[in-house]
C-alpha cells in the first residue's frame, strides 16, 4: 500500500471521508442557522453521509475499493448537478441556500478531480505492468 495514489498525502477514500464529514457538518449547521426547521437545509448532510460511508467502507474493504470509489464518483457528480441549480434560481435563494449549493459544487468538483486523477494513475500503473 506504499505506492497507493494520494493527493496532498491523503488517499482518495480518506478524502471522501473528510469531504463527506464537511458536508454533514455544514448540513447540520445550515439546519440550525436556518431557524425554520426546514429539512431541506440538511441536503448537504444527506449527500455527505453516503460519501463518508463509501470512504469508510473503501478503507475497510480494499477488495471492493474499485466499486465503492466509482459509486462515490457518481454521488459527487450528483452533488455538482444538484448544486448547479444555484445558477438558475440565484435571485430567489437565501444566502444560506446559495452557500449550501456552492459548497455542494465545490466538494463535488474537488472529489471528482481527485477521483479522476486516481483512476488515471491506476490505468497508467496497469498499462506499465
Amino acid at each position: 500500500m506504499g505506492d497507493e495514489f494520494t493527493v496532498s498525502g491523503m488517499t482518495i477514500p480518506r478524502i471522501a471521508i473528510y469531504e463527506g464529514a464537511i458536508l454533514v457538518l455544514w448540513g447540520i449547521a445550515a439546519y440550525i442557522i436556518s431557524d425554520q426547521s426546514s429539512i431541506t437545509a440538511m441536503i448537504p448532510s444527506f449527500m455527505g453521509a453516503p460519501l463518508m460511508i463509501l470512504g469508510l467502507l473503501s478503507e475497510r474493504m480494499p477488495d471492493m475499493r474499485h466499486h465503492l470509489m466509482h459509486a462515490s464518483m457518481v454521488l459527487a457528480l450528483l452533488m455538482v448537478l444538484g448544486g448547479a441549480r444555484v445558477f438558475a434560481d440565484f435571485s430567489e435563494m437565501s444566502n444560506l441556500a446559495i452557500s449550501s449549493h456552492v459548497i455542494l459544487i465545490l466538494v463535488g468538483v474537488t472529489f471528482m478531480v481527485c477521483g479522476i486523477l486516481s483512476f488515471r494513475a491506476a490505468r497508467l500503473a496497469r498499462e506499465a505492468e
